[in-house]
């Protein structure tokens, strides 16, 4: 499907060094930033209280992340989850106060916000032990919150997600290459690589840079768009082989070229209708979802960036040629075997 056919190639290999010039300095600021400003990390990677709470009717997030906020804290993780009226709250680790304190906090504030005050009822448990436990009722006498569970999640376990992240994205790169290095050839494997690898340093510079939260979700994100990106560098370098058998007499600057113009209508098409998905998360999406899309937004800007003049670029200044995809046809002897 196209919506329109360019007629003339656009000589894109012809500015390739600029545009690998800006890609350079632009992955350079982007190492600074995650170097000297670090990244913002998440409760599930620093460690802090989880709570979950639920409500009588459907909860208003904004409103609770507007009671956190103004508790102190700056940008508190306030999510959904089962049900519209099940609410996760996660909170960083504070100097000095236990996450038991932290919670009960917390829970007096979400309580007087709802025109509730909180007292200590006696509880059985399934083991039939006598427990206290804070409640917050209102004016009817029904529990206005319920506070469900509190956990505290150590610093340990953010060391062990944050590995688990970085393993993960070390298998996904080994992946692509080995895949790649079988249906191409390993320059374009390598190509490829330092392509994806060059998106996602530049969306972790922009979240080093902007001090957004970096949480599992935009891992998630990370992850997606290295599989999205490698399947427009796929796209690009199989429209090169079948170019390199069909354009016998042209040069391999004209082959890529020729290849890359040959992909634009599809391009707009595929990463449009993708753009228009990631956009409606972004805007209507909450808070939940603000940060997963936000990383999917700039992966997919930069992955066709890279795509174009990253990946095809550094394949042709690694050398590719046509012998290196298509095996060339031996010229059958003339004497066919016979002995003279």
């Amino acid at each position: 499907m196209e919506f329109f056919r360019i007629k003339k190639d656009i000589p894109f290999m012809h500015h390739a060094l600029i545009f690998n010039v800006i890609s350079a300095v632009t992955f350079l600021a982007a190492v600074f930033f995650l170097v000297h400003k670090g990244l913002h990390l998440s409760v599930e990677f620093k460690g802090g209280t989880v709570m979950e709470v639920k409500y009588p009717k459907a909860a208003n997030l904004e409103g609770i992340r507007g009671t956190l906020i103004a508790m102190g804290y700056e940008e508190p993780g306030v999510t959904s989850f089962d049900t519209a009226r099940d609410v996760m709250i996660r909170l960083p680790v504070e100097k000095g106060v236990s996450a038991a304190n932290t919670s009960l906090r917390v829970f007096e504030s979400l309580c007087k916000a709802e025109q509730g005050t909180t007292k200590a009822i006696d509880t059985v448990t399934e083991k039939g032990e006598h427990v206290l436990k804070s409640a917050c009722m209102d004016a009817a006498g029904s529990e206005a919150v319920v506070l469900q569970k509190v956990e505290f999640v150590g610093p340990q376990v953010g060391e062990e997600l944050a590995q688990n992240g970085l393993n993960a994205l070390v298998v996904v790169i080994i992946g692509v290459m080995i895949y790649l290095a079988i249906r191409f050839e390993w320059k374009y494997a390598v190509s490829a690589i330092i392509a994806n690898l060059h998106d996602v340093v530049i969306i972790l510079g922009f979240f080093a840079f902007f001090q957004w939260e970096f949480s599992l979700t935009v891992l998630a994100a990370i992850l997606a768009v290295l599989g999205y990106s490698v399947n427009e560098s796929v796209v690009i370098f199989d429209r090169i082989r079948e170019n390199f058998r069909k354009q016998r007499k042209s040069s391999v600057h004209e082959v890529i070229d020729s290849a890359i113009t040959s992909t634009i209508s599809r391009t707009i098409i595929t990463h449009g209708s993708t753009q228009m998905m990631v956009l409606s998360m972004l805007v209507f999406g909450g808070q939940t979802l603000h940060y997963f899309a936000l990383a999917l937004t700039i992966g997919i800007c930069f992955g066709i960036y890279s795509s174009v003049f990253v990946a095809a670029s550094i394949a042709m200044w690694l050398g590719v040629k046509r012998e290196d995809l298509i095996k060339p046809v031996k010229e059958k002897d003339e004497t066919d075997g016979a002995v003279v």
